[in-house]
């Protein structure tokens, strides 16, 4: 469900957004209280109440007397604490790239797996994850119909998480179920393996009011690789 915004939500999302272009990159710090008040037309309240919700979502560190930093750049940042999978790989110097193999609409049946959260109309995303210019991960999403105006070339470079934000989708949780499973002739193929067995990880992501807005399938050709959690201190 999207956001309905009060004023310094409403700033708090034009700083973050500005954080998330690079205009205030990492380690920077923010204008002052009173460049922001003439910047955006409000209150110093207001300006305080969106500095401090963005400090509270570790975006930002406020110092007394030495202004504000930034501290971090990624989307749903509270729900970020896990290093991302993807960053453990180009860390370990692993060659990572994504493959965009289709978006498109579909209609849902009250038989597939994302039905019962999305609903019956979805906009379904795939992609594959190459590991050293090799398949590793074929995802699967499906997302609510309304992101259907999101163009493939969009979805290609810039992260999904990211997009979700722009169009106001407020995430307040992730859910990740694991099972190892055997590939299906479709899976093997998509991954160009013969091995039998993987792992699938089934992630449900949730806004603040406890509503689904991405039901998404990964699956990891683990012989290639094993999947890794790496947590922030």
């Amino acid at each position: 469900m999207k956001r309905n915004k009060v004023l310094y939500l409403e700033v708090a999302d034009k700083i973050k957004k500005d954080i998330f272009s690079g205009k205030y990159p990492v380690g920077t710090m923010l204008p002052t209280e009173n460049e922001l008040e003439e910047l955006f037309g409000v209150s110093k309240i207001t300006v305080r109440k969106a500095i401090e919700l963005l400090a509270a979502d570790e975006y930002v560190q406020k110092k007394s007397g030495r202004g504000t930093t930034v501290l971090s750049n990624r989307p749903y940042n509270k729900l970020s604490r896990a290093v991302s999978f993807t960053q453990i790989l180009k860390n370990s110097n692993f060659d990572v790239d994504k493959v965009m193999l289709n978006v498109k609409e579909v209609e849902l049946k009250p038989s597939d797996s994302a039905y019962p959260y999305i609903g019956r109309r979805a906009v379904c995303l795939e992609r594959l994850y190459l590991l050293d210019n090799e398949p590793y991960i074929y995802f699967v999403h499906y997302l609510p119909e309304d992101l259907a105006d999101i163009s493939k070339e969009q979805f290609k470079g810039t992260s999904l998480y990211r997009l979700m934000n722009q169009k106001e989708y407020d995430l307040a949780s992730f859910e990740d179920a694991f099972e190892a499973i055997l590939l299906s002739n479709e899976q093997q193929e998509k991954l160009q393996t013969s091995e039998q067995l993987g792992i699938r990880r089934t992630r449900k992501s949730v806004d603040s009011n406890g509503k689904v807005v991405e039901y998404s399938e990964a699956i990891y050709n683990t012989s290639k690789h094993p999947y890794y959690i790496e947590y922030e201190a």
